[in-house]
């Protein structure tokens, strides 16, 4: 029997099969390293582009937050020019009422009663008198309540005086002015 030795055969096809796992271990190795480089470097663009975008963003957000910081001061300034311009229209309105409430009171002062004081605060007016019959100041309220100028008379107190050695009575009493009449009458 022939008997060959195989061995340097089998030795040089291990050697054989080792390089070539060296070779494509040493491919796949670099293979590897080229994708992790090639996607570090494709999601640090997306980074860097990502951060351009966020400090664009800032940039605008600044420029913008001027604006509404300008439109705030604007939206205050008109808010006080338009108090200012209320409380000037409230002084044109109101200019004329104390000539129309001296008026009104000639008008409707029956005769008989005899008015010590007047005094307005805002838009409600107190009459303070005298007069000879409480009647009288029950007509006064009720010219008062028909009147375009004044409404809803309530009488405070009355009560009985001497005056220059006479009996009276002292009344008091407080009506409102009707603004919705004089804006009509403007208009």
């Amino acid at each position: 029997m022939i008997r060959i030795n195989l061995l340097p055969h089998r030795e040089e096809k291990r050697k054989a099969r080792r390089q070539q796992f060296y070779v494509a271990t040493a491919m796949v190795s670099v293979l590897a390293g080229l994708i992790v480089f090639l996607g570090y470097s494709i999601i640090s663009g997306y980074i860097s582009t990502q951060d351009e975008r966020n400090e664009f963003l800032k940039r605008e957000i600044a420029v913008l937050d001027k604006q509404l910081e300008e439109i705030k001061r604007l939206k205050e300034q008109t808010a006080s020019l338009l108090a200012r311009k209320q409380i000037i229209e409230s002084l044109q309105r109101d200019r004329a009422e104390a000539v129309h409430l001296l008026n009104e009171m000639a008008k409707q002062v029956p005769e008989g009663v005899y008015l010590s004081s007047l005094k307005q605060e805002g838009r409600r007016v107190t009459l303070k008198g005298y007069t000879q019959s409480n009647a009288r100041v029950s007509t006064l309220m009720r010219n008062i309540e028909s009147s375009p100028w004044l409404e809803n008379p309530q009488l405070l107190e009355i009560k009985a005086v001497t005056v220059d050695k006479r009996r009276a009575s002292e009344f008091s009493l407080v009506a409102t002015i009707t603004r919705a009449a004089v804006e009509a009458d403007k208009k």
